[in-house]
């Protein structure tokens, strides 16, 4: 029985709201959710979840509203914790990538990232299966689920898709066995 789970990050968040969980989309993201919504209207989709930060619950809304379904919030699913703010965010993320252990002080690394993603993910799958799941995510928890599943996935195809937003790659499992993962045209 095939799952597919359309894996939503977010659209274009308003970086200058510092605060992760509240960040809002901007005016550009807001159009885009918009897209969003029209591109998986007719997917038969049957579950939401998302990660509770606010551009990642807002880009995946507008589509929730129109098919009546509610968004379950997953703290699991949520961005990784960098610990402060960091300015010069590609050496911090190339770091990052070349030392998957490597975090700041009150910050995550990504394999704590991708260790509590893919547990909410097979949760996800258990509860779930033959079913079509939206998740609502971000870039960083989402590339450390696409290397989990592909482990030639590496700094330069996180740069790749960083710019992307929104941006949604479909990923097909038979029970809790990975089949494929697509990335898609909205």
């Amino acid at each position: 029985m095939m799952t597919k789970i359309y894996f939503v990050r977010h659209a274009e968040p308003d970086i200058k709201i510092k605060d992760d969980m509240t960040r809002p989309l901007t005016e550009r993201g807001i159009i885009d959710s918009i897209k969003i919504k029209n591109y998986l209207e007719n997917k038969s989709i049957s579950r939401i979840y998302s990660s509770p930060f606010k551009r990642a619950v807002d880009t995946i809304k507008s589509f929730a509203d129109s098919i009546g379904l509610e968004i379950r919030l997953v703290y699991d699913l949520r961005e990784r914790n960098i610990g402060t703010w960091v300015d010069d965010f590609t050496n911090f993320a190339m770091r990052q990538w070349e030392d998957f252990g490597y975090k700041l002080e009150g910050g995550e690394n990504l394999k704590e990232v991708q260790v509590r993603n893919i547990n909410a993910l097979y949760e996800i799958l258990e509860k779930n299966r033959g079913e079509n799941i939206v998740v609502g995510t971000h870039g960083t928890a989402l590339s450390t689920i696409i290397k989990y599943f592909n482990p030639n996935f590496g700094y330069e195809d996180f740069e790749r898709i960083r710019p992307i937003m929104p941006y949604i790659i479909r990923f097909e499992f038979d029970g809790a066995e990975f089949v494929s993962m697509k990335e898609l045209k909205y």
